[in-house]
C-alpha cells in the first residue's frame, strides 16, 4: 500500500468519524429535547394537580357552605331567624329553657327518664318549654350527626309542636340513639326510619323531602349559634329565670323525677 493511499485511508475514516459524531450530537439535542419538553409537561402536570388538590382543600364543605343559604324558617318558630321554639299554653307564666344536643348521651338519658314528665308539665300549662338545640359535639367527635339531627327536627317542628316533641323522645329513646362516637344521624333514611314512628311523621312526604333537601339545614346552624351566643357549655342544660335548674348535686340537670320535681317546684316560686 502507498503511502498516499494510507493517508487517503485515514482521511476517509476520519471524515465518516466526523460525520457519525455529528449525528450523535443531532440525535442527543433531539433527546435532550424531548427530555425538557416531557419534565416541562410534567411540572405543569404536576403543578396542575397541586392547584387542584389546593382547590379542593380549600372549597368548604358541606355545612360550611351552608352557613350562605337562604334561611327557611320552621312552622310554629319565632325570632328573627325563627331560632325562638316555644311550646305550651299562654297561660303559662313561666318558661322552662332546655339545651340538648342530638348526639348528647346524657340527653338521651335525661329523656328516658325525665322527659315524659317535662312533656306533660308542658301540657297540663305548668309552664312553656323553649328548647335551644346544639351541636357542638359534631366538633368534638366529628361528623355532623348533631346538625343533620336538629336539621330534621326543624323539618319535625315545621309539621307541628306535637311532632317536634315526638320525635324528639323518640330520637333519644334506647332503640334508636346511636352511641356518641356512632354518627348514625348524619342518614338522612336513618332519621327518616326514626319518624317513621311518629305518627304525624309517618310517610309525611313533606317532611320526609325537607330531610333529604336540607331545607332546614342553615336553620339548624343558626340554632347552634343562639346555643353558642347563650354562653351553655354543656348538654343537657335548664334554665328558668336565667338560672339553672339542677339535681341534687347543685350542678347539672336533674336526672330523676323525683329530683326534677324538686327543682322545679322551687324554680316556679323564685
Amino acid at each position: 500500500m502507498s503511502k498516499r493511499n494510507s493517508q487517503a485511508s485515514k482521511s476517509a475514516a476520519r471524515e465518516r468519524l466526523r460525520q457519525e459524531r455529528e449525528r450523535q450530537t443531532k440525535r442527543d439535542k433531539v433527546k435532550r429535547q424531548v427530555i425538557v419538553a416531557c419534565s416541562v409537561v410534567g411540572v405543569l402536570a404536576i403543578a396542575g394537580g397541586i392547584g387542584y388538590a389546593v382547590v379542593q382543600a380549600n372549597k368548604p364543605s358541606y355545612w360550611e357552605a351552608a352557613k350562605n343559604d337562604k334561611l327557611v324558617k320552621p312552622a310554629n318558630s319565632t325570632g328573627t331567624n325563627g331560632t325562638t321554639v316555644v311550646i305550651g299554653k299562654s297561660t303559662a307564666k313561666k318558661t322552662l329553657v332546655m339545651y340538648e344536643d342530638p348526639r348528647c348521651p346524657i340527653c338521651a338519658q335525661f329523656e328516658q327518664t325525665v322527659g315524659s314528665t317535662v312533656d306533660k308539665d308542658v301540657a297540663d300549662g305548668k309552664f312553656k318549654l323553649q328548647y335551644v338545640g346544639a351541636t357542638f359535639l359534631d366538633g368534638n367527635l366529628g361528623g355532623e350527626g348533631s346538625k343533620n339531627g336538629l336539621s330534621a327536627l326543624g323539618a319535625a317542628l315545621n309539621v307541628s309542636t306535637d311532632a317536634f316533641l315526638k320525635y324528639k323522645t323518640a330520637m333519644y329513646t334506647t332503640k334508636w340513639h346511636p352511641a356518641e362516637d356512632t354518627d348514625k344521624f348524619k342518614d338522612d333514611s336513618y332519621l327518616i326510619k326514626i319518624a317513621q314512628t311518629v305518627p304525624e311523621l309517618k310517610d309525611n312526604k313533606t317532611f320526609q323531602n325537607a330531610v333529604k333537601n336540607g331545607t332546614y339545614d342553615k336553620w339548624a346552624l343558626d340554632m347552634s349559634d343562639k346555643f353558642n351566643k347563650d354562653g351553655v357549655t354543656g348538654t343537657p342544660t335548664l334554665m328558668m329565670d336565667g338560672k339553672k335548674v339542677t339535681g341534687s348535686d347543685g350542678k347539672n340537670a336533674p336526672m330523676t323525677v323525683a329530683d326534677f320535681n324538686t327543682a322545679l317546684e322551687a324554680a316556679l316560686k323564685g
